[in-house]
């Protein structure tokens, strides 16, 4: 295992049949009689966690915290780069990425974080699944940090042109305009996300997508936290997942803020606002998953914390075994 850590991007190219990683190229280590090199793996490095990181979730100061704490708690990390950040992979590209996850040794353990919707790897044959995390944001919130992030940036990369720049339209401007930017089909991702890559998941106002949406966060995902509780979701993390997540909080809480991210002119909606979008059946859905994600996200924080004197502490463990037989000699 290399004591630096590896930032690397893992480039998914969806018009061109062109693999660059494909596992045998990535695992032969060629010498002059050219034998193939088996890379032995402790079962505690052989772990694969995915982030298929929400847009504007503070994913970004999330994802930072790993590059940082990376080196110090021997782990790569890799960004998942697709084509024109395209969330749905092609099937070639799924199978492509599936077989880099599980067979990448050299990379593992390995801290997987991209845009990119649910895969399920069950449906590749796959024996040992990776570990998914993730983190959501109250809807209407995302949505507005993401229509100023178009036209502002942020102070992560400020000298960046965005998309929309040049375009001074509130958000309460373009609502009550009608744009599309601020549609309420603009709220629909945080369930397809979590969904995954069948054609329903990306119908917007499907029902049976909030369901599977649901399904997955529930059986499918390790944890799943909330923007606005993200110190908590570092915490449970790093007490569940110690192997990449050693020292998570406390950087979070005292580091240098290399984590942290802010939209630039940002101006918060009005009533009037909030109340025209939460009119809509798309905005009920994407809020009753995200209720039914921070519902679940403290019943577990519950069961793991304690609280003294204002502050959290994660309980320590609180299960042994007795009456074991036969008695050993």
């Amino acid at each position: 295992m290399a004591s630096s850590c590896e930032q690397l991007e893992y480039h998914i190219f969806s018009k061109r049949a062109i693999a660059r990683h494909e596992v045998r190229e990535i695992e032969q280590r060629h010498t002059a009689d050219g034998p193939r090199q088996e890379v032995a793996l402790d079962e505690e490095d052989d772990v694969v966690i995915i982030y298929n990181r929400v847009p504007k979730t503070a994913s970004t100061s999330f994802t930072n915290i790993a590059y940082d704490l990376c080196a110090k708690n021997r782990y790569h990390v890799l960004h998942i780069n697709t084509t024109k950040n395209n969330p749905v992979m092609s099937l070639q590209d799924q199978v492509r990425f599936v077989k880099n996850v599980t067979s990448w040794k050299e990379m593992k353990p390995g801290f997987y974080h991209g845009h990119v919707s649910y895969l399920d790897f069950a449906k590749f044959g796959v024996k040992k699944k990776p570990i998914y995390i993730n983190v959501i944001r109250d809807p209407i919130e995302r949505l507005v940090s993401y229509y100023y992030f178009l036209r502002f940036g942020d102070d992560y990369r400020p000298g960046l042109r965005r998309r929309k720049q040049g375009d001074k339209k509130t958000f309460d401007e373009c609502v009550a305009a009608g744009g599309s930017d601020c549609a309420p089909e603009k709220l629909w991702l945080q369930i397809p996300f979590f969904c995954g890559h069948s054609s329903e998941c990306w119908n917007v106002g499907s029902r049976w997508a909030l369901e599977q949406a649901k399904y997955n966060l529930i059986n499918e995902y390790f944890l799943v936290g909330v923007t606005e509780e993200l110190e908590d979701f570092i915490m449970l993390l790093e007490a569940a997942l110690p192997r990449f997540f050693r020292g998570a909080t406390e950087l979070y809480r005292t580091g240098k803020k290399s984590h942290l991210r802010k939209t630039t002119e940002k101006k918060l909606p009005t009533k009037e606002t909030i109340a025209k979008l939460q009119q809509s059946e798309i905005w009920k859905m994407e809020n009753e998953f995200y209720e039914f994600a921070l519902e679940q996200f403290q019943f577990v924080r519950a069961h793991a914390v304690r609280e003294k004197d204002g502050e959290l502490y994660i309980l320590a463990q609180n299960f042994f075994y007795e009456k074991i037989y036969p008695k050993s000699n």
